[in-house]
C-alpha cells in the first residue's frame, strides 16, 4: 500500500470574498470559504487556502473546482481549536457540475483509536492520522469512521498505516469558556471506505 497520499477534490460555491491569511517567503496566501452541499442537503462551509495571484473565478457566489491537499497547523492564539485544518488549493477552475467532496488519505495512526457509540447506538471511531509531506513535515488530520468500519479500525495499533476515502466536513458545536457558551466549528474527515481493505463493509 502507498505509504503517503493526500488528495482533495472539492466542487462548490464561493461563500465570501477571499480574506488575507498570511505571507510566507514573500508569497501572500488568502483564505476562501467554500460551500459544498452533501447528498442530504446539508451544507459544509470549508476553508480553502489560495496563493496569490488569485484566480479570476473567485468571486462570491461563483462555482469552482478545487484540487489540492488537506493541511493542518497548530493554532497558538489560544482562541478556537488548537488544530486548524484547511485545504491547500494546488489548482482552481470554474465548475458547472454537481457538488463533489472527495478526500483520499494514506498515513500512519499516531494515537490509539477511540471507539465509542452515538446516543442512537451507532459505532464511531476517532482516529488521528499523520500524513507525511515534503521536508520531513506531516499533517495531523482528525478522521472519524462509522459502523462496522469503526470496529475494524479500532483494532489497529499506533504506527500502522491506514488508507481512507471520505469527505472533508464541518461540524458546529458549543464549548463553555468561563461559564459562557461559545459556538465553534470543527473540521474532520468522515470516512466512507477503507482503501487498504478491499472487502470492507459500509
Amino acid at each position: 500500500m502507498e505509504q503517503t497520499r493526500n488528495e482533495v477534490e472539492l466542487c462548490g460555491t464561493v461563500a465570501a470574498a477571499p480574506g488575507f491569511s498570511h505571507e510566507n517567503h514573500g508569497v501572500s496566501f488568502y483564505c476562501v470559504p467554500l460551500r459544498v452541499e452533501r447528498l442530504s442537503g446539508q451544507l459544509d462551509t470549508l476553508p480553502v487556502l489560495v496563493r496569490a495571484p488569485l484566480p479570476p473565478c473567485l468571486e462570491e457566489g461563483a462555482s469552482v473546482r478545487v484540487l489540492g491537499q488537506l493541511r493542518s497547523f497548530n493554532n497558538k492564539s489560544g482562541c478556537g481549536s488548537r488544530l486548524v485544518l484547511t485545504v491547500y488549493a494546488a489548482s482552481m477552475e470554474p465548475w458547472d457540475g454537481k457538488p463533489i467532496n472527495r478526500v483520499l488519505l494514506t498515513g500512519t495512526l499516531c494515537k490509539p483509536p477511540i471507539l465509542r457509540r452515538t446516543p442512537l447506538g451507532r459505532s464511531i471511531c476517532d482516529v488521528m492520522l499523520a500524513v507525511g509531506r515534503r521536508y520531513s513535515r506531516a499533517d495531523y488530520l482528525p478522521v472519524i469512521v462509522w459502523g462496522q468500519l469503526a470496529q475494524s479500525v479500532s483494532r489497529r495499533k499506533v504506527g500502522e498505516p491506514l488508507g481512507v476515502e471520505g469527505r472533508f466536513q464541518s461540524r458546529v458545536y458549543t464549548k463553555v469558556v468561563d461559564g459562557v457558551p461559545q459556538q465553534r466549528t470543527a473540521y474532520e474527515v468522515s470516512v466512507m471506505h477503507l482503501t487498504d481493505e478491499p472487502d470492507e463493509e459500509p
